[in-house]
C-alpha cells in the first residue's frame, strides 16, 4: 500500500525592514605630489620619476612616496589630463610610468585621496517585522 502524505499550500510576506537611521561621515585625506619630467627619466620602455623628484603639496621635497593601501585611491595626472591607473606602478622609490611617449618638462601630479577616516554608525536601530505564514489547506 503506497504512502499517504498531507499536502499542504502555504502563502508567506516577506520581512520589511522601517525606520532606522544610519550615519556615515566620509572625511578623506588627500595628497599631492609633483614632479617634472626630464629627458632622464624616459627610459626604453617605461619612464621613471624617482621619488626625490617630487614635492609634495606646501612645496616640500619628498624622500619618500606613500605606500597606498586598501583604503587609499590614487589619481595620476601627466600634462594636467588624468590618465588610467594600469599604467603607473607606485613605490615609496618612485612612479614608473608604462609609456615612452611623454614630453620632457611636462608635470606629472600624484593625488592620493585616504579614505580609512571614513566611519558609519546606526543612530537608531531599523524595526524589521516577522514574515506572517499562512497555510492553505
Amino acid at each position: 500500500m503506497p504512502i499517504i502524505k498531507p499536502v499542504y499550500t502555504a502563502v508567506a510576506t516577506a520581512p520589511v525592514a522601517t525606520g532606522g537611521a544610519i550615519s556615515t561621515t566620509v572625511t578623506p585625506a588627500v595628497t599631492r605630489f609633483f614632479a617634472t619630467i626630464t629627458a632622464g627619466m624616459i627610459g626604453a620602455t617605461t619612464t621613471t620619476i624617482p621619488a626625490a623628484s617630487f614635492v609634495d603639496d606646501a612645496d616640500a621635497p619628498v624622500v619618500a612616496l606613500p605606500t597606498l593601501t586598501a583604503t587609499d585611491s590614487a589619481n595620476y595626472y601627466i600634462n594636467g589630463v588624468i590618465q588610467q591607473s594600469s599604467l603607473f606602478t607606485l613605490t615609496t622609490a618612485s612612479l614608473v610610468i608604462a609609456s615612452v611617449d611623454i614630453t620632457p618638462g611636462v608635470p606629472a601630479v600624484i593625488e592620493i585621496s585616504d579614505f580609512s577616516g571614513t566611519t558609519s554608525t546606526i543612530t537608531t536601530q531599523p524595526t524589521i517585522s516577522a514574515p506572517t505564514v499562512t497555510i492553505i489547506t
